[in-house]
């Protein structure tokens, strides 16, 4: 893990967050070249280097989720890990890890926004790659 960062449920909401707010774009930044990924809520430009020097943390933040993610699962269910522990109450924070994992091509929504009203809680499913 980069830096020997442990992935806890513990520490799962708080490393996200982090590794989200340093992804943003900074005021006077050229976002010319952004990665733009459309979330739950809204879209969000990220950048670029910053996002990649992410894909090992976010690569083992996803490793912590429930196996079913790998076949899709509702968004409803991000807030729990493998081990059935809640790492985080946020949904916002479910999101950012959705955002940067979609932008890092490790994960996709499972069907188009079109469809996510007929889908419970009106969210989408989402699988890893």
């Amino acid at each position: 893990m980069a830096n020997n960062i442990i992935v806890t449920a513990s520490n799962m909401s708080e490393l996200t967050h982090k590794a989200f707010m340093d992804c943003l774009f900074k005021k006077g930044e050229d976002s010319t070249n952004l990665v733009k990924v459309e979330g739950i809520t809204r879209m969000f430009g990220l950048h670029p280097q910053r996002l990649e020097e992410k894909r090992e943390l976010i690569t083992a933040l996803l490793a912590e989720l429930p196996a079913e993610f790998k076949e899709g699962w509702s968004f409803l269910n991000l807030c729990t890990t493998k081990d059935g522990k809640q790492w985080t109450g946020l949904h916002r924070v479910c999101e950012q890890l959705v955002v940067m994992a979609i932008g890092l091509g490790l994960m996709e929504y499972c069907f188009p926004r079109e469809l996510w009203m007929i889908l419970p809680g009106g969210v989408p499913y989402v699988i890893i790659k």
